[in-house]
């Protein structure tokens, strides 16, 4: 563990520029770091806030070559990157982080899945689906959700299947199939990990998923859930970073059963939008851990300071067009309410355009306050 700061030729580079980077950004900002971000949109959430921008493919192995060659540490924001250019950086001496195999093994469902099973780690059944595979030998596991195995994200590229009439409506891409698990909570665990193998892990906080829009609508932390749930979703959480090797912050997402049992559903190896409240509402925030850990940092305490409730601010089906928050101001002076806006200019249906953390004494208290934001607080069009 280094015992001194960093100096002008110490580089962080970061692949990917949407609204997780710049929340990294803005905790770097206070370690006094400076932050080099490439991403193929120019106009970017981390555009206006990055050290320096490169506007290019991630999935270019060159452009992907070309940007990490000169970086200390080189970091991601989103899975769907050259893996191969990493490999090279990595082999050149770039500390990579996380690692280009466990990107390699998370990017891809299929093979993240199969990771489940070879290491013992529970998750729902599941099978795999060739390219222009027809679905109809599959009748048997309705009904079931089938995910492609990349290239998905923000609730794209998954899709239920209630009946053989859906089947038509199955991805032509390579995917999974996994069945339907009959839950009662969708938890979710962050847990990071740094090269000396320090681990720390967060309480576990609770999801609810707009069905129309198959995002996150709300997020309570803590979850309501008992000590020992607890305890095994913490438990799975640091056991998954650790079969992993991995270096960097990860969020694991859980099924609760009606057996009382953890169903592993997916892991995503970045900052998640299931740690987006402990910005206020834990001791370390999610983006400080996770700048902690790829650094070789001590890592931070994970502490809950006061319970929370998150909303995500998805653009309205309906408007498309320069951004504008209605019913926002209303709510500035109430407290505990705490948004945060992506410098996202144009909205559209769905969209995620920031999020509104509610922080208070008690989880009853935020949770009825989250619930009148959501229906007052609009993303709409100019």
């Amino acid at each position: 563990m280094q015992n001194k700061w960093y100096g002008e030729s110490f580089k962080l580079g970061m692949l990917g520029g949407g609204q997780l980077g710049r929340m990294f950004i803005q905790e770097a900002i206070n370690f006094d770091l400076h932050v080099h971000v490439m991403d193929p949109d120019p106009n970017a959430p981390c555009q206006a806030i990055a050290h320096t921008f490169t506007c290019g493919s991630l999935n270019d192995y060159d452009t992907v070559l070309n940007f990490g060659k000169d970086k200390s540490v080189l970091t991601v924001e989103i899975e769907n990157v050259n893996i191969e250019a990493l490999e090279t950086l990595e082999k050149n001496g770039v500390k990579v982080f996380p690692q280009p195999s466990v990107l390699k093994t998370i990017k891809d469902k299929g093979i993240q899945k199969q990771f489940f099973i070879d290491n013992a780690i529970p998750t729902a059944p599941f099978q795999l689906i060739d390219e222009n595979e027809s679905l109809e030998k599959y009748s048997h596991i309705l009904p079931c959700v089938q995910k492609l195995r990349t290239g998905g994200y923000d609730g794209k590229g998954v899709q239920t299947i209630q009946s053989a009439a859906d089947f038509a409506k199955g991805f032509t891409a390579p995917s999974i199939l996994e069945e339907m698990i009959p839950f009662i909570k969708e938890l979710s665990v962050i847990v990071a990990r740094n090269e000396q193998g320090e681990i720390a892990v967060y309480p576990t906080v609770e999801c609810e998923f707009s069905a129309e829009a198959n995002l996150v609508e709300f997020l309570f932390a803590p979850a309501d859930i008992s000590s020992e749930i607890e305890g095994k979703a913490q438990a799975i959480a640091i056991d998954v970073i650790q079969k992993l090797d991995m270096v960097g912050i990860l969020a694991v997402e859980f099924f609760l059963t009606k057996e009382n049992t953890l169903l592993v559903n997916e892991i995503a190896p970045r900052p998640h939008n299931s740690g987006h409240h402990t910005i206020e509402c834990n001791t370390t925030s999610q983006f400080e851990q996770h700048l902690r850990s790829i650094l070789n940092l001590h890592l931070g305490a994970t502490h809950i300071l006061q319970a929370g409730a998150m909303i995500n601010l998805l653009g309205e089906p309906g408007f498309e067009g320069k951004v504008m928050y209605d019913g926002l101001y209303e709510y500035l002076g109430q407290p505990g309410v705490h948004p945060h806006l992506y410098g996202k200019s144009t909205t559209k249906p769905f969209r995620k355009m920031g999020h509104i953390t509610i922080a208070g004494p008690t989880l009853s208290t935020v949770k009825n306050l989250a619930l009148e934001v959501k229906k007052s607080i609009r993303v709409i069009a100019e």
